[in-house]
């Protein structure tokens, strides 16, 4: 036989309740270690989770909120135009409760006159015309 065989047979372990106790305290600590290193990846991981579903909530949300605003801002030009228009349309509804800006605007537009009245009708392009004629010279 082998001097390695030998040697290892002369060997035997101490099986004393000391040692025993000893190999039972570093196997629970060792379970405890991986039970430990269990938990805190199962929590990072989803704590990892939480915070991507928190970042994709706040990057919706904040174009959500980005969208709302510029449809605001178009909603109140729409709106001051509309106000202005409205305006208008109320200082025109007080001239035509007024009877000389009626007359007035049916002499223009209807070419109507008054008694002793002579309309003369002006072409609009007046200028135009002065320009055309000066060329042709």
């Amino acid at each position: 036989m082998n001097k390695k065989t030998e040697e290892n047979r002369n060997i035997s372990s101490i099986n004393k309740d000391y040692v025993r106790s000893v190999e039972r305290l570093e196997k629970r600590e060792k379970a405890h270690k991986t039970r430990l290193f269990r938990r805190l990846g199962a929590f990072a991981v989803i704590v990892v989770v939480v915070m991507g579903w928190l970042t994709l909530t706040m990057f919706d949300k904040s174009q959500a909120l980005a969208a709302k605003e510029n449809q605001k801002v178009e909603v109140l030009q729409a709106l001051e135009e509309v106000q202005d228009e409205h305006d208008m349309l109320k200082s025109q509804i007080l001239k035509l409760n007024d009877d000389e800006y009626i007359a007035k605007l049916a002499r223009k537009e209807y070419f109507l006159s008054e008694d002793n009245e002579i309309i003369f009708a002006i072409p609009e392009n007046e200028e135009n015309d002065d320009k055309n004629i000066d060329s042709k010279e």
